[in-house]
C-alpha cells in the first residue's frame, strides 16, 4: 500500500512580513501591548492583504470559516470562498457552509467535483486524501482563474503539521497558500479568533469527509458513504456532538464516541435500536470502541510508518 510522506512546514517569508508589521505598529509600544489574539489576527489580515485577491478553499468549518473571513475583511470583495461538493460531503454541510458564508459577506461559489470517477481515489489507499485534494485544488484553480483571483487559500493550521496529510502535498502541487499555518496559528488559536468574529462555527467539532471513515483498501462508493452518513445522522439525533462510524471489511460499523458517552450507547434501550438502525442501512456488523472518539484512527492500519519531508507553503519560487 502506497503511503505518501507527511510534510512539515516553515515560515514564509510573507508571514514574517506580516508579522513584522505587527510588532513595528506604531500603536502599540511592545507587542505585549496587545493581546496574543490581537496580534495573531492583524498579522493574518496583512499576510492575506498581500496576496491582493484569493480564492478560498472553503468547507464551512472553523478553520476555513477564520480563513474567509479574514478575507472578506482583509481584500473586501477581491476574495470568493469556493466550496467543493461531492458525495464525500456530509448531509447539511453545504446548507451550513452557506449560511455561514451569508454571514461573513464572501462571496460563495458552489461547484462539483468528480473524484469518485477516479479509481486512484475510489480504491481507497493510503493516499486517497492526495486524489481527494488534487482534483478539489484543480477545479477550484479553474474558478480562481475565471474570477481572476491572484492565489488560492486553505485553512490548514499549525496542529495539522507532523499528521499524516497526504492533502498537503497536493495543496503544495497547486501553489496553494496556508494562512493560518504560516502565521502559525494552532487549532486553539483559530477557535479563538472564530469566537471574537463570533461565528457559529467557533465550536463546531471537525467533520472531515465521509471517506475518511472507511478502512483503507475497502472502495469508497456513494453507496457506502450514504450509509455512513445516515448512521452517523442517527447518532447525532441522540444528542451526540462527537462521533464516527467507521467501515470495515465486511461493512463492519465501529463506533466512536467521547468515553464518557459509552455506558449510554451500551444500555439495552438504546442499544438495541442502534442496532436494528445500523443492521438496516447495510452494516453487518455493529461495534462499540472501547478506545473511544479518536481523530484518524484509521490511519494506524497504514503499512508503513510516513517519512517528514519539509516543504515551503511560499509560491515565491515555485
Amino acid at each position: 500500500m502506497e503511503v505518501l510522506p507527511v510534510v512539515y512546514a516553515v515560515l514564509t517569508v510573507d508571514a514574517v512580513l506580516a508579522w513584522a508589521c505587527v510588532w513595528f505598529d506604531p500603536r502599540f509600544d511592545s507587542i505585549s501591548g496587545m493581546s496574543r489574539l490581537s496580534a495573531q489576527r492583524e498579522a493574518l489580515l496583512a499576510l492575506i492583504r498581500s496576496f491582493g485577491s484569493c480564492a478560498v478553499a472553503y468547507s464551512g468549518g472553523v478553520d476555513s470559516a477564520v480563513v474567509a473571513q479574514a478575507a472578506r475583511l482583509a481584500l473586501a470583495d477581491r476574495a470568493v470562498a469556493i466550496t467543493g461538493v461531492s458525495a464525500s460531503l456530509a448531509s447539511g454541510e453545504l446548507e451550513a457552509a452557506q449560511q455561514l458564508a451569508r454571514q461573513i459577506g464572501i462571496r460563495h461559489e458552489v461547484l462539483s467535483t468528480h473524484e469518485f470517477e477516479q479509481d486512484a481515489y475510489t480504491r481507497n489507499h493510503g493516499d486517497r486524501c492526495y486524489h481527494c485534494k488534487t482534483e478539489l485544488y484543480a477545479q477550484i484553480t479553474q474558478a480562481a482563474q475565471r474570477l481572476q483571483l491572484a492565489v488560492l487559500v486553505n485553512g490548514a493550521n499549525q496542529d495539522d503539521v507532523g499528521d499524516y496529510r497526504p492533502g498537503m502535498q497536493a495543496a503544495q502541487q497547486h501553489h496553494v497558500r496556508s494562512p493560518l499555518l504560516e502565521c502559525g496559528l494552532t487549532k486553539a488559536d483559530v477557535r479563538g479568533l472564530a469566537a471574537h468574529w463570533q461565528l457559529a462555527v467557533w465550536d463546531k467539532p471537525a467533520s472531515p469527509c465521509l471517506s475518511s471513515r472507511v478502512q483503507y483498501g475497502v472502495a469508497v462508493n456513494p453507496q457506502r458513504l450514504a450509509m455512513v452518513d445516515r448512521a452517523e445522522h442517527y447518532l447525532r439525533e441522540l444528542g451526540l456532538r462527537e462521533v464516527r462510524v467507521r467501515i470495515h471489511d465486511g461493512d463492519l460499523a465501529r463506533i466512536e464516541i467521547p468515553l464518557a458517552d459509552l455506558p449510554r450507547l451500551a444500555n439495552p434501550s438504546v442499544r438495541e435500536g442502534l442496532v436494528a438502525h445500523l443492521r438496516a442501512l447495510g452494516c453487518q456488523f455493529v461495534t462499540l470502541d472501547l478506545e473511544g472518539f479518536r481523530s484518524g484512527s484509521l490511519n494506524r492500519m497504514l503499512s508503513a510508518p510516513p517519512q517528514l519531508h519539509e516543504i515551503s507553503l511560499s509560491t515565491r519560487d515555485a
